[in-house]
């Protein structure tokens, strides 16, 4: 069943070894796929799951891949990641729902379209099929849409793949590699002895290693802190939506201001407001709040704000910020982060698909969920060592990109902790950036 729960059979089971060379604190897509790359190098690796693989964002995204609307910095990795996407899944064996059906971005206005034409610079510098398109094209594109549009932009070698099918058999094909990968034991603690890290505490045990990628997407920075570790990372909820069997009338993804859409494995379609998010106000919020004005500004978090997040979220007010490795964590009292869908988010979504397609007016949700986006305030991600603390990184704050570029990320992370030629200038996405009087430079929304 979809979304995944506590209440789900635990499928990765092994025991908890006294060593391991590489120790990954996360199941979802980074996690994962750090963990494929590092078992192909013969590297031992263990990944902790407090929960269940991929039962928070990882699966719960709208199964896009795109190098469409990528920040400048983002698209050599995604450019990647897409080739690496292709590749395991042949790897994996098991049909992902991956296909190449592209992704278009509606223009309302002759604004929208100048606002297009900017990342077509970037586009046309990495060589990617990105092209801007004029209504009546659109409308071609898109059957029986009520609405004519001033234009699009589309790339359509972008692709989509079922996150909920993607990432669990990623997980798998980990396993198969030889990475131990333990669901609902969770990390706990770092054992830190002269600045560097010797071990990981866990609800099971200790575990002996050197090196320790933390992937926990929105409880990453929760986990760090705790360690002196400050990284100005809030999560906002983000309602989604799927329809049962539906004519087709476009096979790839697609979003405006009010409705994104994408056709489903399953003959359905993924709804989601096009620009709709809720972040739950909570401490960290308030203490990183200078740092989010331009993010605010720009209204890449959406607009709507709760003062109050349910009891044990992660920036919940009453979640403890400090526990012992002997302690049950915060980590073990919420095993999985299952936010309810907004009501309005969900009547935005049947709206706003009326409206475009009123064919549709007897339409019924068939299923409905919502979860929780590890969002930066400059809506690009954290990948870097964690210094002065030798043997620990981070790559988190994917704010909501994740899935797509999440097998690059993978890759990046394998190498780095190994200590190779990573590939990529990683600059924009140091950690530092938000300490060392650097200015906002803010990546795309969607």
């Amino acid at each position: 069943m979809f979304p995944f729960s506590v209440a789900d059979p635990i499928r990765h089971s092994s025991a908890l070894p006294k060593t391991s060379e590489v120790v990954i604190i996360g199941g979802g897509i980074i996690g994962v796929s750090t963990a494929i790359f590092l078992a192909a190098r013969n590297i031992q690796v263990t990944l902790l799951e407090k929960g269940r693989v991929a039962a928070e964002q990882s699966s719960r995204n709208w199964g896009w891949i795109r190098k469409q609307g990528r920040d400048a910095d983002e698209l050599p990795i995604v450019i990647e990641a897409c080739r690496l996407w292709q590749q395991l899944a042949e790897e994996c064996g098991e049909d992902i729902g991956l296909r190449q059906t592209g992704v278009t971005y509606l223009a309302r206005s002759e604004k929208d379209m100048t606002g297009f034409a900017d990342f077509m610079k970037i586009a046309t510098a990495h060589e990617i099929d990105t092209r801007l398109v004029d209504g009546a094209q659109v409308s071609s594109m898109i059957k029986g849409m009520a609405r004519r549009f001033s234009g699009a932009m589309t790339t359509p070698s972008d692709m989509r793949a079922e996150p909920w099918l993607a990432v669990p058999a990623l997980a798998r094909l980990a396993a198969r590699r030889g990475v131990t990968i333990i669901e609902g034991c969770a990390a706990r603690t770092l054992d830190i002895a002269a600045s560097r890290v010797v071990g990981v505490w866990t609800e099971r045990g200790k575990i002996e290693t050197s090196n320790v990628l933390v992937a926990g997407g929105a409880w990453s920075s929760l986990f760090l802190n705790k360690h002196g570790v400050s990284i100005p990372q809030l999560s906002v909820r983000a309602t989604v939506a799927a329809t049962g069997p539906l004519p087709e009338f476009h096979a790839g993804a697609a979003v405006d201001d009010d409705i994104a859409f994408r056709r489903r494995q399953d003959g359905g379609y993924t709804l989601a407001p096009g620009r709709s998010n809720l972040l739950y106000v909570g401490p960290d919020a308030f203490r990183h709040a200078k740092k989010y004005l331009p993010a605010l500004m720009a209204h890449p978090l959406g607009t709507r704000y709760l003062l109050a997040a349910p009891s044990g979220f992660p920036d919940g007010w009453s979640t403890p910020r400090d526990w012992t490795p002997d302690e049950t964590s915060p980590f073990e009292q919420m095993r999985v982060l299952n936010p309810a869908p907004g009501r309005s988010d969900l009547a935005a979504i049947l709206r706003g698909f009326k409206n475009l397609f009123p064919q549709f007016e007897n339409l019924r949700l068939e299923t409905t969920w919502a979860g929780m986006i590890d969002a930066m305030p400059d809506a690009v991600p954290v990948v870097d060592r964690v210094e002065p603390i030798g043997g620990l990184f981070v790559a988190t704050g994917m704010s909501g990109h994740g899935f797509g570029i999440g097998l690059g990320i993978g890759r990046i992370m394998s190498d780095m902790i190994r200590g190779n030629d990573i590939g990529h200038d990683l600059h924009r996405f140091r950690l530092s950036r938000f300490a060392d009087g650097s200015p906002i430079r803010m990546g795309p929304a969607i």
